[in-house]
C-alpha cells in the first residue's frame, strides 16, 4: 500500500476513540489539541463558522431533513480552501485517494 504522509490534530472526544488505527490506516500521525484551545484547531473551527452560516448556533438537528445536511455538506466540500492551495476539499480527497490504487 503507497502512503501519503499526513498529520491531523484530533479533539478529546468519543469519536475519535479509534484514532491510533485511523492514523495508521491513513499512514498519518495524530495529535490531540490541547482542551479549551482552539487555536490549535484552525481548520475545524473554520470548518465549524463555514457550518454555521447555513445552520445558526443552537439548531434542533433534529428538525433538518437529511438531505438538507448532505446538501450542505456537498456545498462545502466543492469550496476551494486556502489552506488547500484553493483546491476544494472533494479534490484533495479524490487525489489521495488515487494515489493508493
Amino acid at each position: 500500500m503507497h502512503c501519503v504522509w499526513l498529520c491531523f490534530r484530533i479533539y478529546y472526544g468519543k469519536e475519535f476513540a479509534g484514532h491510533r488505527a485511523t492514523a495508521q490506516r491513513l499512514c498519518a500521525r495524530s495529535f490531540l489539541a490541547t482542551p479549551y484551545h482552539a487555536w490549535e484547531r484552525g481548520v475545524n473551527e473554520n470548518t465549524n463558522g463555514l457550518i454555521r452560516d447555513f445552520f445558526p448556533n443552537g439548531t434542533d438537528f433534529t428538525t433538518i431533513h437529511p438531505a438538507t445536511v448532505a446538501k450542505v455538506a456537498r456545498l462545502l466540500n466543492r469550496r476551494p480552501r486556502k489552506s488547500l492551495g484553493f483546491h476544494t476539499p472533494n479534490e484533495v480527497f479524490h487525489t489521495l485517494a488515487n494515489r493508493g490504487s
